[in-house]
């Protein structure tokens, strides 16, 4: 008998802004966006920062016909939620089909989400307009409170106390069930209420830690975010299994989010950080949830000169292959020297050559790139790449 196995991706983790500096590579610059995989198929993708562009250059293409439809949950209308629109190549192939839900605002009336949508590609913002995007796609309003069924999987709508609205989201799955609330504030008494609610019991639940607790009671106190000490208290007083600390600060280095995350492990047994490329698998053999890193949360940069093999698409489109050596290192990334002016946010193939015990061994990486600056020698890039498997 198959055991429903859920599967949770993470393309984007950082809140408000994306960043590309190399001190935020570890855990990754890209705005939210989640991928969840049900028992059923059914695809969801929570919210569309700028890790949607990556997912969408991932996207596998229907083997012909109609597409099965994918459902887009957008919790508020902040730009770091919808930056990634734009970019999601799959919308604009015609056989996809996108089903969207969000709330309807008090700012924006009737179809707000569409009316983001058009808006963000009105001119002079964007060089198309929505007529360019040739999947079809459909729009639901959604409350607080509201319950709905897609597939096998229930979602649940909950508010959170965030400026001009945000709301949080249960899906409930016959592996188990995934709560994310990626940008509440704590001190309003019903909507602490409501984010217990939609973190009850849950096997993860996702939520905002822009801030150190004490950012939250100064400087920080009414934008509309919270801590991970927060997040502890509403996971022990939910129930919760697994915590995930969510929505990085833009300033907050790697080595800031390892400090928060040892503060949070220190009071609750299971936390992770979220970290692009992370992905979290609900209902396998085993233990009942299993994460996996793109690398390790600790592990230092070090200098090393391995001999590598790197393939690619050079900014004019074409594909090369190229000897070199990398050198400083980590388990998550690598600074390379290139000839070859790869394309930002391309995907390169990079083949290691490393000593093992058993002599020299290969190691085999997909990443992409982060960061381009002018290399240690003359007619050299040095290319930042942050690898995903």
């Amino acid at each position: 008998m198959t055991v429903p196995i859920t599967k949770l991706s993470f393309w984007g983790v950082r809140g408000s802004t994306p960043t590309v500096d190399p001190a935020t590579w570890r855990y990754g610059g890209n705005t939210p966006c989640l991928e969840l995989i049900a028992p059923d198929g059914t695809k969801i993708i929570l919210d569309c920062g700028t890790g949607l562009r990556m997912l969408g250059s991932r996207w596998a293409a229907p083997n012909g016909g109609k597409a099965p439809g994918t459902h887009i949950l957008v919790t508020h209308y902040h730009w770091d939620h919808i930056q990634g629109i734009p970019f999601f190549s799959p919308l604009y192939v015609e056989n996809n089909e996108f089903h969207f839900y969000s709330f309807r605002s008090k700012f924006l009336g009737r179809d707000s989400l569409k009316q983001v949508f058009e808006a963000q590609m009105a001119l002079p913002y964007f060089p198309v307009d929505m007529s360019a995007m040739s999947a079809r796609r459909k729009f639901k309003e959604v409350d607080g409170g509201d319950s709905f069924t897609v597939g096998e999987n229930k979602i649940t709508a909950r508010w959170l106390n965030h400026p001009q609205g945000c709301l949080g989201f249960r899906i409930e799955t016959p592996a188990g069930t995934v709560a994310y609330a990626t940008d509440n504030e704590p001190g309003d008494a019903k909507m602490d209420e409501s984010l217990r609610e939609l973190a009850a019991g849950a096997d993860i639940f996702i939520n905002d830690a822009q801030f150190t607790p004490e950012q939250l009671e100064t400087t920080r106190k009414g934008w509309g975010h919270s801590s991970w000490l927060e997040g502890v208290k509403v996971a022990r007083h939910a129930g919760a299994k697994t915590l995930v600390l969510f929505h990085h600060d833009p300033d907050s280095t790697d080595r800031m989010v390892d400090s928060i995350l040892r503060q949070a492990r220190e009071e609750f047994d299971s936390v992770f950080a979220a970290s692009e490329g992370m992905v979290i698998t609900l209902g396998a053999p085993g233990d009942a949830v299993q994460a996996h890193m793109p690398g390790t949360r600790t592990a230092l940069r070090r200098e090393a000169q391995f001999h590598a093999k790197v393939c690619g698409v050079t900014e004019g489109g074409k594909d090369f292959e190229e000897e070199t050596v990398v050198r400083d290192i980590s388990l998550q990334g690598a600074l390379i020297s290139l000839k070859h002016l790869p394309r930002l946010q391309s995907e390169l193939q990079v083949t290691m050559e490393a000593p093992g015990g058993d002599g020299v061994q290969s190691m085999n990486l997909r990443g992409y790139v982060v960061r381009i600056d002018e290399g240690p020698e003359k007619g050299h890039v040095a290319v930042g790449v942050v690898f995903t498997d």
